[in-house]
């Protein structure tokens, strides 16, 4: 009998959905699986036990891939660590050293540590409820959780987060490249060639962004940006490693003086400072909104193998954040600036100190050029989801692709005419868009799904971890947005 319909390749993954949205959480994991009653076996759960034997340790399971191992598609380990850290380490890095001004050495780098762990464990949440509900992005899993409206807050979060980190990149590389006017701090073509048209930071930036920012930000898949990313990292460590060498050899020369170790508890301002730095440190360990397509394109994906990727991936952040902050600050001092890169373009005091300032602020630029595509990646697939939801994926419409890509581009470049500072937009977006994407939607996301799910209870210490991270990142966010208000008042009254 003659049949319009083709046989479905072995290889192929069918979805089926249903015409209504699920309401409750198990008709909603039924509705993300095969629609063939067999989600219980796709996650390698056995149908004979109990629900309160399937315990929540899901990273125990192996879940069924819909690609086969070793798809040209995939990358491994090493690139899935390569992207991730790229998202973590971009700007973020440059306030740091400014942090140990307000809070000494010794907290600052505890506050590190221990940001850097929670941030650690709220990703390894989010790989778990999201590989559980077969979620394809950030706002998925959050859909499956908290409902429609909640993945529509956290979309507009990763949209604010993300396009606030680019403006800042820009922000940075006019810094360096064209000078800084309001710190007075000369940029590096205007060392090299005197004074000319690249003295005007908005046409500089402009050239950038056309020559070397949109080819790579045209880019539809995040696995095609790995050895950038590698690149990236390679040139972050690069600067760490020059920091680290000229602070050790000053201090070995006895050229720097005694660094502030703790907070000064006796000033008045102490409380407020507290308030405004917390967010910034928070702000640079946010790389959630990139997990779940790092997880998608992993080759022989599973929650372990990506577990994996995390923990190397926060061991090398927290190595690189620690080592340039407490450098910087040992360079600068009470000098330091919000951002560090416009305090090298003076002598440091030793040999070759001018080759070095050249070597950290290029680098740099060169590092931040390479990781924009990663977070713009994240940026343009949110954006394309909560304005085009329910239409063809991204990667099949390079139209649409390449028409967001442009109008973003644009958006952000006209941010980083208007945004004075990295500081100014690292302390707002870190104590509300950061805070929110980092802590409280995934706390809020195992709290959620393990209340609805008996099958799926969170252990006491479970809960408790989820209840602190989601108690301190309101305290975070209401207290650091009031304290960000009331120091712009009185800096502006100062002034």
């Amino acid at each position: 009998m003659d049949s319009d319909y083709s046989a479905i390749p072995n290889d192929s993954h069918v979805e089926l959905q249903a015409q209504n949205e699920p309401q409750d959480f198990a008709s909603q994991q039924r509705f993300l699986f095969s629609d063939d009653g067999n989600w219980e076996k796709e996650l390698m759960i056995p149908r004979d036990v109990d629900d309160d034997d399937v315990d929540s340790d899901f990273d125990d399971y192996n879940l069924i891939l819909s690609k086969p191992q070793g798809h040209k598609d995939q990358s491994g380990i090493p690139g899935a660590v390569f992207n991730l850290t790229t998202t973590i380490i971009g700007a973020g890095m440059m306030a740091l050293p400014a942090t140990m001004k307000v809070l000494g050495i010794v907290l600052g780098l505890a506050l590190m540590i221990i940001i850097g762990i929670l941030s650690e464990i709220s990703v390894e949440m989010l790989i778990k409820y999201a590989v559980l509900c077969k979620a394809k992005s950030y706002g998925e899993v959050v859909e499956v959780a908290m409902g429609r409206t909640a993945r529509v807050l956290s979309q507009i979060c990763i949209i604010i987060n993300n396009a606030g980190v680019l403006v800042v990149y820009l922000i940075i590389i006019g810094d360096v490249m064209s000078g800084s006017l309001h710190h007075h701090h000369h940029g590096v073509l205007d060392q090299w060639l005197g004074h000319g048209f690249w003295d005007h930071r908005k046409i500089l930036v402009l050239v950038i962004m056309v020559l070397f920012l949109a080819p790579l930000c045209s880019l539809n898949r995040i696995d095609s940006l790995s050895i950038t990313s590698a690149a990236s990292v390679a040139l972050a460590v690069v600067f760490v490693v020059v920091c680290l060498g000229v602070a050790l050899i000053r201090l070995v020369e006895g050229k720097i003086k005694s660094p502030k170790m703790s907070i000064d508890f006796e000033s008045k301002r102490t409380i407020l400072d507290l308030l405004v730095v917390i967010p910034v440190i928070s702000n640079a360990y946010v790389c959630h909104f990139n997990v779940q397509p790092i997880y998608n394109e992993l080759e022989g994906r599973s929650p372990q193998k990506m577990n994996k990727v995390v923990r190397i991936t926060t061991l090398i952040c927290i190595m690189v954040y620690a080592s340039t902050a407490t450098s910087g600050f040992l360079l600068f001092g009470k000098y330091t600036e919000s951002d560090i890169l416009t305090n090298f373009d003076k002598s440091l005091g030793i040999r070759y100190s001018t080759a070095l300032n050249y070597i950290v602020r290029i680098g740099y630029v060169l590092h931040l050029v390479l990781v924009f595509p990663v977070i713009h990646f994240s940026l343009r697939d949110t954006v394309d989801n909560l304005v085009f939801h329910g239409s063809a994926p991204l990667v099949e419409s390079k139209r649409r692709s390449l028409a967001l890509t442009l109008v973003l581009l644009v958006l952000i470049y006209l941010g980083s005419t208007v945004i004075p500072n990295i500081w100014t937009a690292f302390k707002y977006t870190g104590a509300t868009t950061a805070v929110s994407l980092g802590f409280t939607f995934p706390a809020l996301i195992a709290l959620r799904i393990g209340e609805q799910e008996k099958g799926l209870r969170l252990s006491m210490g479970q809960k408790c971890v989820s209840w602190s991270m989601l108690i301190l990142a309101v305290i975070v966010s209401v207290a650091g947005t009031v304290g960000n208000i009331i120091y712009s008042i009185q800096t502006e009254s100062d002034d």
